[in-house]
């Protein structure tokens, strides 16, 4: 039978495809995976830990923050700018530029490219490596290693370079936030122990660009934030 790894930062959208994951093959057949990369705080890790724990599969962690010490992202603990407390769209008209101050250079390239190597000597079988990827993250280009292009070219990577032994899922590329909360209220994803957050306060801040984000599409599904 095939296996799932599922790239877990402990936000909505990993934990979802972990629901969907799970629902599929089974926890027995699951695995999580969360990469630390020098953000600025612990909480999301935290989070993917709990996720898994509800879940009941097997979870591990891997640490890539050195490859991060020069980027001047603003959600980097290195990082000496405030973050940006306004949506993407607002940031991307502000600086007349699609890159914005929290994208991490090629992130979701490394971190597929880690997942990657890290399955395949985990699991002998097929493997479904799922990320959770959505079409608001490539909104305005704001975070273009989240785009449908560079997902379609590191899938073909993945394929290739593990003779296709592993596939890339990315279930929500074509679908909004909104989109992947119904989901995962349909199947019963435990958002009540999500953190999204850019800042690790005890609480979300529920100004920056992701706390927002999450507040709009909990409201488009019609329902309170569990979180909250």
């Amino acid at each position: 039978m095939s296996k799932a790894v599922v790239l877990s930062s402990g936000g909505l959208d990993s934990t979802t495809c972990l629901a969907i994951a799970v629902k599929k093959f089974g926890a027995e057949n699951v695995s999580a995976l969360s990469i630390f990369y020098g953000q600025r705080h612990s909480k999301e890790l935290g989070a993917a830990r709990n996720v898994a724990k509800f879940y009941d599969v097997a979870h591990y962690e891997l640490d890539a923050a050195e490859i991060f010490r020069n980027s001047n992202s603003t959600l980097l603990d290195t990082s000496t700018e405030p973050l940006e407390k306004i949506s993407y769209a607002e940031q991307i008209e502000k600086n007349n530029s699609p890159r914005i101050s929290t994208y991490v250079p090629f992130r979701n390239g490394l971190m597929i490219s880690m997942a990657t190597s890290f399955a395949d000597g985990l699991y002998d079988e097929p493997i479904e490596l799922y990320v959770g990827v959505h079409s608001d993250d490539f909104a305005g280009n704001a975070y273009a290693d989240c785009s449908a292009k560079f997902i379609a070219a590191m899938n073909a990577a993945v394929r290739i370079g593990t003779y296709e032994k592993i596939h890339m899922v990315a279930p929500f590329l074509c679908q909004s936030k909104a989109d992947v909360v119904k989901i995962g209220l349909e199947i019963g994803a435990p958002y009540h122990l999500t953190w999204s957050c850019y800042e690790g306060s005890d609480k979300p801040c529920g100004k920056c660009a992701t706390c927002l984000d999450r507040a709009r599409a909990f409201e488009l599904n019609g329902v309170k934030d569990p979180a909250l």
